[in-house]
């Protein structure tokens, strides 16, 4: 009885040993993707300023164009630095959000990550999301 006890005893050392052990590399894991969730996240809501500013200057955009057909009766806006310049602003952050959203996905593939696992932390507005497919 003494001798299967102390193998019970020895068992149950090992057995707790090895759960120390898993339970260890689980918890490193569950850190290294917490700390690219958080990345993630960052750049989500970096996005998502992208995408308000992108906005705006859509908005602008569309003042410039109303005022200039209401008021001038003009439509043409060859030579409207104006006008050019919330073109290039809008293309320019266009080409931001599209890097950001690259580098999600490479952070994802990197870390194997999965989509479920992200949209859990942080929802994107469905506008905002339609917005940056869209072009």
């Amino acid at each position: 009885m003494s001798k299967l006890w102390d193998d019970l005893k020895h068992n149950m050392k090992d057995w707790s040993n090895a759960a120390i052990e898993k339970a260890e590399e689980v918890s490193k894991v569950a850190v290294a993707k917490t700390e690219e969730l958080t990345k993630i996240s960052k750049i989500k809501l970096e996005i998502h300023q992208l995408q308000r500013d992108r906005r705006k200057e859509r908005e602008g955009l569309g003042r410039l164009a109303y005022d200039q057909a209401k008021e001038a009766n003009m439509v043409n806006f060859t030579g409207n630095a104006e006008f050019f310049a919330h073109i290039e602003k809008i293309d320019a952050i266009s080409e931001n959000i599209q890097t950001k959203t690259a580098e999600i996905e490479r952070i994802k593939t990197e870390y194997n990550i999965q989509e479920e696992e992200v949209s859990e932390v942080i929802e994107v507005a469905p506008e905002s999301v339609e917005e940056s497919t869209s072009e």
